[in-house]
């Protein structure tokens, strides 16, 4: 008997981590969370940043089947840097509206598991604000464009109707800080809770 009990059991398992994979789903929800910015550059130039705290607030929808996902989001994002080059540093902030396409899988049944993902993500500037310390000079403005790429890779976890989410955004758009190049580039760690799935 207990050896039937085991049985059934595990082909319950089976079948309910089966259709948790393969069956078509669709998941629309909210997201909220923080970001840590940072600029590189390259070894030969005096730049230097320090990681500041920002935040990101805004909605994501999941398309899966077959164990894979496609999950397009769109949300406001503040991102805060500080920069020091030639005696100055400049306290720059920007807010954007940006729109990741994340293509990945899903392991996991019974309200638990792990998502892993990658790809790219659009930036629009819907606002940019910097304040000023030390010489100023040409090299104390941080031009940072209306429209700007990245590329993101993450793991997620879901326990039951949560998902935390933690993630690297490369930048791959330049951008200009007096006559150095650099890039912007981040961590972010959300909390997406869903609306409604299918």
């Amino acid at each position: 008997m207990k050896k039937i009990i085991l049985t059934l059991t595990i082909v319950a398992a089976s079948i309910s981590f089966s259709c948790a994979q393969l069956l078509p789903s669709f998941q629309f929800g909210v997201k909220g969370g923080v970001n840590f910015a940072s600029l590189s550059s390259s070894a030969s130039s005096t730049l230097s940043s320090s990681n500041q705290a920002g935040y990101l607030a805004g909605f994501w929808a999941r398309v899966g089947a077959l164990g894979f996902n496609f999950q397009p989001e769109i949300y406001i994002t503040g991102k805060n840097i500080n920069v020091s080059d030639n005696g100055g540093e400049t306290k720059a902030k920007f807010t954007s509206i940006d729109v990741p396409l994340l293509f990945g899988g899903k392991i996991g049944a019974f309200g638990l598991g792990a998502r892993f993902y990658t790809g790219p993500l659009v930036s629009f500037a819907i606002n940019k604000s910097q304040s000023f310390s030390g010489a100023l000079t040409n090299a104390s403005t941080f031009n940072y464009h209306d429209q700007n790429f990245a590329w993101q890779v993450g793991a997620g976890l879901d326990i039951k109707k949560v998902s935390i989410d933690l993630r690297y955004e490369a930048g791959i758009t330049k951008q200009s800080y007096g006559n150095s190049q650099t890039r912007v580039s981040l961590f972010n760690l959300s909390l997406a809770v869903p609306l409604f799935k299918l």
